[in-house]
């Protein structure tokens, strides 16, 4: 079920049957002369979508502007600065509380993200704890790449050349979603080269072409489909588990 095709009433209604929620978040930032600018929203997005076809499970809006500084240097991309982006997070999970959800689970799809992610839950934590009250809801964060079996196939789809940024399983599961939008490119070196992450000059200097320790040429559609596949399941899985989860109170 998706909450922005969902009207008012029916939101009340699944509230009736779960107080569990997924939000998609990621990033619109470089990925390399091949990969799409918004791989990383829309690889938890794909998912979570493919997930709640088989599922009762409730898709929020997909949060798709991250902490991504260190990529302002190719165009294209947007960041919020980790003040922002922790901010914001706070108001959404502070308006899905309101409504009664007691779960709030963060897909994510950008490594970028997880310390920020993460400070803002601290936040939202620490002004029950001041307040001496429960939260009343619980948060976790979960990337997608993690997701039961994820991991385990990518590596047997790419035993060299998977890398960390512009990946070929993200710009698979791309592919297999948008087959109209696959791109090609020559790259040299074929296998890029990998190095720290800073500010976005930094980043430029050390990774011109924006891919770090990856070969996207060997991503495919089929791939794609297989690890989505296995993620969707992954997250009904994850969900299941979390959904159970008590709140004493």
């Amino acid at each position: 079920m998706l909450l922005h095709l969902s009207t008012w009433a029916e939101i009340g209604q699944f509230l009736e049957r779960s107080r569990t929620i997924v939000v998609p978040i990621g990033s619109n930032e470089q990925h390399g002369p091949t990969g799409l600018l918004g791989t990383d929203w829309m690889c938890p997005e794909i998912i979570a979508h493919e997930a709640q076809k088989s599922a009762d499970i409730l898709i929020a809006p997909t949060f798709n502007i991250g902490m991504a500084q260190h990529h302002l240097g190719f165009p294209g991309t947007i960041s919020l600065r980790p003040s922002t982006f922790i901010a914001a997070i706070g108001d959404w999970v502070r308006s899905l509380a309101a409504h009664g959800f007691e779960k709030i689970l963060f897909l994510n799809g950008h490594g970028g993200n997880v310390a920020s992610i993460e400070a803002a839950f601290s936040e939202l934590y620490a002004e029950a704890s001041f307040a001496r009250r429960p939260a009343g809801f619980a948060l976790k964060l979960c990337n997608w790449w993690d997701l039961e079996g994820v991991g385990e196939l990518a590596r047997e789809q790419f035993p060299t050349g998977h890398g960390i940024h512009a990946t070929p399983s993200e710009i698979a599961v791309t592919q297999w979603a948008y087959p109209d939008a696959i791109k090609s490119a020559q790259y040299s070196p074929q296998i890029a080269p990998w190095g720290p992450i800073r500010e976005a000059l930094d980043f430029r200097a050390r990774h011109p072409d924006g891919r770090m320790g990856s070969d996207p040429s060997l991503a495919s559609p089929d791939k794609g489909r297989d690890l989505v596949m296995m993620a969707a399941q992954g997250l009904v899985q994850e969900l299941d588990a979390f959904s159970r989860e008590s709140i004493p109170g």
